[in-house]
């Protein structure tokens, strides 16, 4: 009989996708070392609980990691399972992100019952989304095609495709990956600059808290962590959230790292769009340094326009 010499305790949403990630991180800790016992505790959030208003409109990005934060705070979990694309680029100093695991397919997914690709789209078509990079950037593309706001867990979206209420729905073709809805991916939508860590997961911890650290940091995933670091000190600088149209895509290759940026208007008629190329050993500046190029080159001002 093994003998348990650590338990972890995982907060967790209660989405079915939250579930999988969570349980993924959980079982990873236990293959890596048998003696951690693992168990999850479901955290209801602010986001999980309003579903019938935009993300923009309801304050962004920490509405799906604050009640989290508080249970870690209290002792009730001792790590935080997140999509790191909800995560908040600037943490409490009572925190940290302690893992970053390998990330899945970052891009978004265009999904239809009607048509196999975007392009197949007719004039007028209403496209589900909640999110308004997608929004700007389908506009961009597209300028006639409807945009309709879509929220709820994956499920519930397709469900709401299903049942007839879009032409077409783009959700993060990760997500879609890991709940094991391959089949429903008409196209990946590769020509859509996706969220600053999308794909990734990330795990939160207490920043005192270096037993629980050290039991867990195996799973960081280099390459990850260097794109993540670039996306998020970009949207850092530009200070974009759920509220502001705004992608960053950041790849390894090698000891080069390539990245391609957009920062757009809500109706996606304004926009500066541009790419960059640098070393891993500027990884400290380069996220930083793309983001003062695109404010310079007009993103401001589409910036200052919306606020």
């Amino acid at each position: 009989m093994r003998q348990i010499k650590m338990k972890i305790k995982i907060g967790t949403r209660g989405s079915k996708l939250a579930l999988w990630q969570s349980n993924f991180i959980a079982a990873e800790i236990v293959k890596n070392n048998p003696n951690i016992e693992v168990e999850l505790v479901k955290v209801q959030t602010q986001g999980d609980k309003i579903l019938d208003a935009p993300l923009a409109k309801i304050g962004g990005k920490g509405l799906f990691t604050k009640e989290l934060e508080l249970q870690l705070l209290s002792g009730k979990i001792d790590i935080a399972v997140h999509s790191l694309k909800d995560v908040p680029t600037e943490l409490d100093e009572k925190f940290k992100i302690a893992v970053i695991a390998r990330r899945e397919n970052p891009f978004d997914a265009f999904v239809s019952n009607k048509f196999s690709n975007f392009d197949e789209l007719p004039q007028g078509a209403i496209v589900g989304t909640s999110s308004l990079r997608r929004a700007a950037q389908i506009l961009i593309l597209r300028p006639d095609l409807t945009i309709k706001n879509l929220r709820g867990n994956v499920d519930t979206r397709l469900k709401k495709l299903d049942a007839g209420e879009f032409d077409a729905v783009i959700l993060a073709a990760a997500g879609l990956k890991r709940l094991g809805y391959d089949s429903r991916i008409n196209q990946t939508l590769t020509q859509i600059i996706p969220a600053a860590g999308q794909g990734a997961i990330a795990v939160e911890i207490r920043a005192d808290d270096s037993k629980t650290f050290d039991a867990i940091k195996f799973l960081n995933d280099y390459e990850t962590c260097a794109e993540v670091k670039v996306e998020r000190d970009f949207l850092q600088v530009v200070g974009g959230g759920c509220q502001i149209p705004v992608g960053i895509f950041a790849e390894v290759d090698g000891d080069k790292i390539f990245a391609r940026a957009v920062i757009a208007s809500l109706d996606g008629k304004n926009f500066v769009k541009d790419t960059a190329v640098d070393t891993i050993e500027n990884l400290d500046n380069f996220g930083k340094n793309f983001a003062e190029k695109l404010l310079a080159n007009g993103g401001r001002e589409i910036l200052g326009i919306m606020t």
